[in-house]
């Protein structure tokens, strides 16, 4: 066996040995980042030109760059929208990216979009949407939420009235900042309805009527959120429903977030009228326990979105020929060139069945309102709204936005917590306020309780 070969099994036998590690720990740190001039001054250059050795960039990783990184799935990361993986889906992310699987078209990556494609199965069928109703993995929710809203304007510019026309789309405050980055790439406005809670659907019908002939005309699409990234707040889903049908525009539910909840039978009928929606984005990197990047768009007519991605080129006749039959994820999204990463999802499923996965959701339900209820009982903090979904708001009495930021950082400089503040408008003004999002089911009573005494 030639040297390199020996030094190749020992740094495979490395990584697997790290990643056991990894996955397996009980007790972890909740990292910290440092500037870029500290990891400069420990690290050194590591990119030369003779390299520095595999076993020596390794352990650069493990015992300084790692440890820079705050892990999404420690249980005490609460902040933002976190993450936990399964240890399979963690597990088949390294298969997936050892297979080295072209994901575009099936005619290189039949096996795995057929795996990729039993775990949208499954999706399409939490959301109640008609027969032929199906979706594509993408790299997130901006990329699904960008991917929806270009076959919707696609769509509406069918229609020769509105070829030349600068789309419009209406949204609520409460919205995800990708919709209003999304519009800018697709170089629509964007008409944001003044509330960050639940967004009604006479407020939407209301915001229409108040449009001016031109802007109506513009008008294609509007997006509800089905659990905002903020307060976890689903909107009226029925109600929008019912306005869209009637006024004859796309309607696109955003549950990127939320979007996981639809397997828990505590809260599914909150969701009703998703089932209604011309296109969803759920990303299953989130609320569905896979790794990094796994992102999912949804049709209610697949063609449509066909007809608004397929890519035509002479180097890609070979994968529409006629041996090559199939599902082509890149037909129906905005990238051509994708990695399988609805793998880890569908490996994950079948492993664990799709009963630990509603079990593990109501979970981050079940925590979300303990943390309620322990907060009710302290005088030093109080909720800001109820508990929804998985997302807490609650204030510390008497501190100021400094406060909050200057817990944050003591905490994160422990090593003990993640918990970030956020704003939340009442009335006409916005207030900082703490947040919990839960998300990992290993996070217990304990954690809640520590943090929030911390904040005496």
């Amino acid at each position: 066996m030639h040297k390199i070969d020996i030094d190749l099994v020992e740094m495979t036998m490395d990584v697997m040995k790290y990643t056991i590690d990894r996955i397996s720990a009980t007790e972890r740190e909740i990292g910290k980042p440092k500037s870029e001039f500290e990891l400069k001054s420990i690290v050194g250059e590591t990119i030369t030109a003779k390299g520095i050795g595999g076993e020596f960039a390794f352990n650069l990783w493990k015992e300084h760059l790692m440890k820079a990184n705050v892990p999404i799935d420690h249980p005490r990361h609460l902040a933002f929208v976190p993450a936990a993986p399964t240890r399979a889906a963690i597990m088949f992310d390294l298969v997936t990216s050892a297979s080295s699987i072209h994901g575009a078209y099936w005619m290189e990556g039949a096996g795995g979009i057929f795996c990729e494609n039993e775990a949208m199965h499954w999706m399409v069928s939490l959301t109640g949407m008609p027969q032929g109703a199906f979706g594509v993995f993408t790299s997130g929710g901006t990329a699904a939420n960008l991917s929806a809203m270009v076959t919707a304007r696609e769509h509406w510019r069918e229609n020769d009235d509105f070829r030349g026309e600068k789309g419009l789309i209406i949204t609520s405050i409460g919205a995800h900042s990708s919709i209003k980055a999304m519009a800018k790439v697709i170089d629509a406005d964007v008409i944001l309805v003044d509330t960050e809670d639940q967004l009604l659907g006479t407020e939407l019908q209301e915001a229409i009527d108040n449009l001016t002939i031109h802007q109506r005309k513009r008008l294609f699409a509007v997006v509800a959120t089905g659990g905002t990234t903020n307060a976890g707040i689903i909107d009226d889903l029925q109600g929008i429903a019912a306005v869209c049908a009637n006024e004859n525009l796309w309607f696109h539910v955003d549950a990127a977030y939320g979007g996981g909840a639809l397997v828990a039978d505590s809260v599914r009928h909150l969701f009703n009228g998703i089932e209604k929606a011309d296109s969803i984005t759920i990303d299953p990197h989130k609320w569905m326990f896979s790794p990094y990047d796994c992102g999912s768009v949804i049709y209610k007519k697949p063609e449509l979105a066909k007809k608004a991605h397929s890519q035509e080129g002479s180097y890609l006749e070979i994968f529409k020929d006629e041996g090559a039959h199939g599902f082509n994820p890149a037909d129906y999204q905005i990238q051509l060139t994708r990695r399988v990463r609805g793998l880890p999802l569908w490996f994950s499923l079948a492993t664990h069945g799709t009963d630990r996965y509603k079990e593990a959701v109501e979970r981050g339900i079940e925590l979300a309102q303990m943390a309620g209820k322990i907060i009710k009982k302290l005088p030093h903090v109080e909720l800001v709204r109820e508990p929804s979904l998985s997302c807490v708001l609650y204030r510390r009495i008497g501190w100021n936005p400094e406060d909050y930021t200057h817990w944050t950082y003591e905490n994160h400089e422990k090593g003990f917590a993640l918990v970030t503040p956020t704003k939340w408008k009442t009335g006409d003004t916005f207030e900082t306020v703490s947040r919990f999002c839960f998300i990992n089911p290993d996070t217990t009573e304990k954690d809640i309780e520590m943090i929030l005494d911390s904040m005496v």
